[in-house]
């Protein structure tokens, strides 16, 4: 079973909207899916009540018992599992990240966003795991953005995902309905930036 964190210690990043759009591409590639839902908050959660027992399953814990529910995915069938981690907790991120294959830390390109990024890469490191940032929300004529904002991320040393992810209508109606972008909207713009993003997750040395 291969395990993606995603984490981002600053609120707002779209960490959760990630982790359920990414969820729902793994169950349509064939593979068995799960979320493991460490934000208190939980949006995650909430989103798979309201899916109806449809995939992918989605289980709320704490980070001290995220080992055991990690075995629990793989013993239930689980080929692939995302963490999403709660924000301004150093611990749970710690924990996420030791206990994963991959990091991917979502940035919004902003001048806040980018200085806060510093403090889960500070985590990653760590933790010794492989790790990438990728762009998130980025307006759709915001392209000259996303490339200061990619040679910003550069100055810490991390890799960058080569895939934005647009800010669009079609994550917040989707989410709202329990859904995602597949669901919703399967050949518009959002799903196939989802679609590209997961190929390129699963193209990396730490994911095969």
């Amino acid at each position: 079973m291969k395990v993606l964190a995603i984490l981002s210690q600053k609120g707002g990043a779209g960490k959760t909207t990630l982790a359920l759009n990414l969820a729902v591409q793994a169950e349509m590639d064939g593979k068995a899916t799960a979320i493991i839902d460490l934000d208190p908050q939980a949006s995650a959660t909430s989103w798979g009540d309201s899916r109806d027992g449809e995939a992918p399953t989605v289980v709320s814990a704490q980070a001290s018992r995220l080992s055991h529910v990690l075995d629990a995915a793989g013993n239930a069938g689980a080929h692939f599992t995302i963490i999403d981690s709660a924000p301004h907790s150093e611990s749970t991120a710690l924990a996420a990240a030791r206990a994963a294959d991959l990091v991917l830390i979502p940035c919004r390109p902003a001048i806040l966003d980018l200085r806060a990024i510093k403090d889960t890469i500070d985590i990653v490191r760590l933790a010794k795991v492989a790790g990438a940032v990728v762009l998130n929300a980025v307006p759709p004529r915001g392209q000259s953005i996303a490339l200061e904002a990619e040679q910003a991320i550069a100055s810490y040393d991390m890799s960058v995902v080569p895939i934005h992810i647009g800010q669009r209508a079609a994550f917040v109606h989707s989410l709202t309905a329990g859904q995602t972008v597949q669901d919703y909207e399967p050949s518009g713009k959002a799903a196939n930036e989802i679609r590209t993003l997961y190929k390129w997750l699963w193209n990396q040395a730490s994911m095969a």
